[in-house]
């Protein structure tokens, strides 16, 4: 009997135990975020106040005025947007396309070694090798533009793409392509009718993970822009910090402007996301 009241108490508690911890990880990840849109309402004398304030005294919009009259964070804005949709668009284009063939031809004892060596362009460190980059892009002329940061961010991608890629394409039979292959259609046009609509989810999620890897870079941004005309958004936020003052209301509305774009994109996708996070877990 004891037993039972004892099983039956756990099992009371568990959903409570869940709920908490539910709580705690909101907390832990909504806190800093309510902070943030806190301080970008608050006036600059109200961010230095003593004790910090829970909400704003008096809500202003000031810091994001400043932002898009003063500080040119439309330009920032609109560049990073451009850049993300350039090289993550030519990322899974290549990406893709290189995937499907690690995916489906096999290449004896050359295949694991052209997966790894694809994987280890993505393990050098990126100081190592900016300079040859700027070098190369400063030959070309694209020293402040948008091609130079597109290829980057493309090779910084590609390997990403290539070996998330792989796992979804290895989980479409083999036989679909056949059966369309039969029929008179090629490689290319079952590769584009069959097993891209079927990988639409893993698609998703590769691309959703890549734009924002590739919107919150800042290293090669920094090197590789100087003015509005290509600087990203990071490197427009970057700027707000002086050398005698930093403007911590107008850092916190750039933060706000800057996870809109990212949320619009996640919530016209969400209904594949799931399921691409997934899709290649399991074999």
């Amino acid at each position: 009997m004891h037993l039972s009241k004892s099983k039956s108490h756990r099992h009371s508690s568990w959903p409570v135990f869940r709920l908490l911890l539910l709580v705690s990880a909101l907390g832990l990840t909504l806190v800093p975020v309510y902070w943030m849109i806190n301080t970008s309402l608050k006036t600059q004398v109200e961010v230095f106040a003593s004790p910090p304030t829970l909400y704003p005294q008096k809500a202003v919009l000031e810091n994001y005025v400043s932002l898009f009259t003063r500080r040119n964070l439309g330009a920032y804005l609109l560049n990073s947007v451009i850049i993300v949709a350039g090289s993550v668009s030519l990322a899974m284009a290549m990406g893709s396309l290189a995937a499907y063939a690690l995916a489906r031809f096999h290449l004896g004892h050359l295949q694991e070694r052209i997966s790894f060596w694809v994987l280890a362009t993505r393990m050098i460190p990126p100081v190592a090798i900016v300079v040859p980059i700027f070098l190369m892009l400063q030959y070309l002329g694209f020293i402040n533009k948008y091609p130079g940061l597109i290829l980057v961010y493309t090779a910084m991608n590609l390997p990403f793409v290539v070996w998330m890629m792989r796992s979804f394409f290895q989980e479409i039979p083999v036989d679909l392509e056949e059966a369309a292959m039969v029929d008179g259609a090629t490689r290319l046009r079952s590769f584009w009718d069959i097993v891209l609509p079927l990988a639409a989810p893993g698609l998703v999620a590769t691309a959703i993970f890549s734009v924002i890897v590739t919107y919150n870079e800042f290293f090669f941004a920094l090197i590789l822009t100087s003015t509005p005309a290509a600087a990203t958004l990071p490197v427009g936020t970057a700027a707000l910090i002086g050398k005698t003052q930093t403007l911590f209301g107008e850092m916190a509305a750039a933060g706000v402007v800057a996870t809109i774009p990212l949320i619009a994109f996640a919530l016209l996708v969400q209904r594949h996301l799931v399921r691409g996070l997934t899709m290649g877990a399991v074999k």
